[in-house]
């Protein structure tokens, strides 16, 4: 890819002080789009810890207590496996995107610039005025009018700074514990009310002060993207075959300049400052602000619209209409095989982790009746949302069970450590270390198997 020259105004070269941006708002049609995509997934995000699907959350990330909750489906440590097959999955998914279509995931999915952009910049833009009337205001002395649009300004940041530090917490505690620190006294819940606070100065600062730099200097899918793109890649790019040399528009002929009228607008649009002219830039996020201020400036000026666009470098460089490159393929075939074994091995997981393993120190007992015993501990968690009624089946009609500790139910989520002896006749056994398969039962069917093995003296 044609690489740029990096942001221009995020910070002074030479004095290394940051330079406030101020975005010009112009709504065109992408702008359209990509504010109805952001109300659909501000709402879908506000509502999934809310909603309920068979008794669970929607969503829920409890990693303190080690419960994770994904469109209502229970996964618990024992289905860290799933995690990490799900975690690869969406790893390879991100790249593949990546390789095909650049950084649109933050311009037009990601919570950090669905936020900005929609809600804290338009609450900028309603308060203060547009791009030139809030740096009048910024550089103007401290006034009345000045004082009452800073405070209520802010005083806004923070309070929905607040409420999402609230459904953050609802994600990551549940949205039943957060209503609880919510309604009940606060001596109660000191520790949640103070993650709350924190979590509301963290995004306050992330959205009042920090901004583009959270793009730009602290997130590393940026700098990934550079790895990522090819020169098939379709990425938010300036036609420079089409658009140079560039210039103001003249009176005399210029049947040999290009379409770019250099009015800087593209600039001025940028939520991270750079000039997309110079080339993709790992600043880019691809949130198209510049396509439709160029959109709006050729249409006036009776041009073809798209000078810039998503192209990519071999389009604009070879005039070779899009295709995907052999990576892509590459990509797209590891990400169909990750998600058939990740959905293969969902469809097969049984409704209860059984975990068996023989008391350790232990070998066998031989019984005065000419039988031998195993004895065996066994932790039975429940993945569902409701209890289940359970009995656990032996593998053969010679083998029978003696429990020291014994449950036949497991309530939501719960876990129990049973205590039993597995019996065999001696005369039915042919070898020392034999395999053995007990399955737990609920209902009249298996609903899990749990393996291991049985130590005797083979009868010779």
């Amino acid at each position: 890819m044609k690489e740029g020259k990096g942001n221009r105004t995020a910070a002074a070269a030479d004095s290394n002080k940051r330079i406030w941006i101020y975005p010009k708002l112009i709504i065109g049609n992408l702008y359209r789009y990509r504010s109805w995509v952001s109300y659909i997934l501000l709402a879908a995000l506000f509502s999934a810890p809310f909603l309920k699907f068979n008794g669970e959350q929607l969503v829920l990330l409890d990693v303190l207590n080690r419960k994770f909750v994904i469109f209502g489906i229970l996964f618990m440590p024992q289905d860290f496996y799933l995690f990490v097959l799900a975690l690869l999955a969406f790893i390879v998914f991100i790249v593949l995107f990546t390789a095909v279509f650049g950084r649109v995931w933050c311009g037009w999915a990601c919570p950090q610039t669905i936020f900005m952009e929609m809600v804290f910049r338009k609450i900028e833009y309603w308060i203060e005025g547009d791009a030139r009337q809030q740096k009048e205001l910024n550089s103007a002395p401290m006034s009345a009018v000045k004082l009452f649009k800073k405070t209520s300004k802010h005083t806004l940041f923070a309070l929905i700074s607040f409420l999402i530090a609230n459904v953050f917490l609802a994600y990551i505690i549940g949205s039943d514990t957060l209503i609880k620190i919510i309604t009940e006294p606060v001596q109660q819940h000191i520790s949640g009310f103070i993650s709350i606070l924190i979590f509301t100065a963290v995004f306050y600062l992330v959205f009042a002060r920090l901004r583009e730099l959270v793009c730009t200097v602290i997130c590393p899918y940026g700098r990934l993207q550079e790895v990522l793109l090819d020169r098939k890649s379709l990425v938010v790019a300036y036609d420079y075959a089409r658009g140079e040399p560039r210039g103001h528009i003249q009176k005399q002929d210029s049947a040999a300049a290009g379409d770019c009228v250099d009015c800087g607008l593209c600039v001025q649009v940028c939520p991270t400052g750079i000039d997309i002219r110079q080339g993709t830039q790992m600043e880019c996020i691809n949130c198209t602000a510049c396509i439709d201020a160029c959109d709006m400036v050729m249409e006036k000026t009776h041009r073809p619209l798209r000078l810039i666009g998503f192209k990519s470098e071999e389009e604009i460089s070879e005039g070779k209409t899009f295709r995907f490159s052999k990576g892509v393929y590459a990509y797209a075939v590891i990400l169909v095989l990750l998600f058939g074994t990740l959905t293969t091995l969902l469809v097969l997981r049984s409704d209860i982790g059984a975990t068996i393993l023989r008391a350790s120190g232990t070998l066998y007992q031989l019984r005065d009746d000419g039988t031998v015993s195993n004895l065996y501990n066994v932790e039975l968690i429940n993945k569902t949302s409701g209890p289940i009624d359970f009995t656990i089946s032996m593998p053969d009609k010679q083998t029978r069970i003696q429990y020291i500790n014994r449950a036949t139910k497991l309530q939501k989520a719960e876990s129990v450590k049973l205590t039993f002896f597995l019996i065999r006749p001696q005369q039915y056994i042919n070898e020392y270390k034999s395999g053995i398969t007990l399955g737990i039962v609920s209902q009249g069917k298996v609903i899990s198997k749990a393996k291991t093995t049985f130590i005797a003296p083979p009868n010779l």
